[in-house]
């Protein structure tokens, strides 16, 4: 185009695995991490409780909200003897074959393009009851962070009157060029400037 890039299409085959896998990896993470949020040495302690199990339960109950907690409880799950090696361990691989998909792709070119999210924006409270539609809309965005990229979402637009969002997925350590071409991308289309169509 005008600004010297060049558009070339690249396969990334696994991933349509990366929801289930980071839905595995990300809350078995949580579950081991938080575990030390007992109200004793970390973070939040209830007010009221009357011996130790309780000053736990009410701790957590009240410290955490209820995504961390569906997280935890998975998280615990997918960790717990007899599940490791079914959940965890098989995600961690399809991690690695997630992994291998991006590094393949970064032998043809410098950097990727697709979508933030498979749909334009929720509304505000639209998808707050349904947690399993808003983890599938991560699908572009779960990929990199298994894979540890850096990359950026930019405003690229509005449909149906609502934002839509465009990522930029870097090389490991490459964050100069990403943050480079998204100044560049901002600068050159002004999405900033324009006003939705309802």
């Amino acid at each position: 185009d005008a600004q010297g890039c060049v558009i070339e299409e690249v396969s990334l085959p696994h991933i349509k695995y990366a929801i289930p896998a980071y839905y595995v990896i990300a809350p078995s993470e949580a579950s081991s991490n938080l575990a030390r949020y007992d109200g004793v040495r970390y973070g939040y302690r209830a007010k009221a409780y009357s011996d130790l199990f309780e000053m736990y339960a009410k701790t957590r109950d009240e410290g955490f909200g209820q995504e961390v907690k569906r997280r935890i409880m998975i998280g615990t799950f997918a960790l717990s003897s007899g599940y490791y090696d079914a959940y965890y361990l098989k995600a961690m691989k399809v991690r690695a074959l997630i992994k291998r998909d991006f590094e393949k792709a970064f032998k043809k070119v410098d950097m990727l393009a697709c979508p933030t999210t498979p749909t334009v924006a929720f509304k505000l409270g639209e998808k707050t009851q349904d947690p399993i539609q808003m983890y599938l809309s991560d699908i572009f965005t779960v990929s990199v962070n298994l894979a540890g990229l850096p990359a950026i979402s930019l405003p690229i637009g509005f449909a149906l009157g609502l934002p839509v969002g465009g990522q930029l997925i870097g090389k490991p350590f490459d964050e100069g060029t990403l943050l480079k071409v998204s100044y560049l991308w901002e600068h050159t289309y002004k999405h900033y400037e324009l006003v939705p169509l309802s």
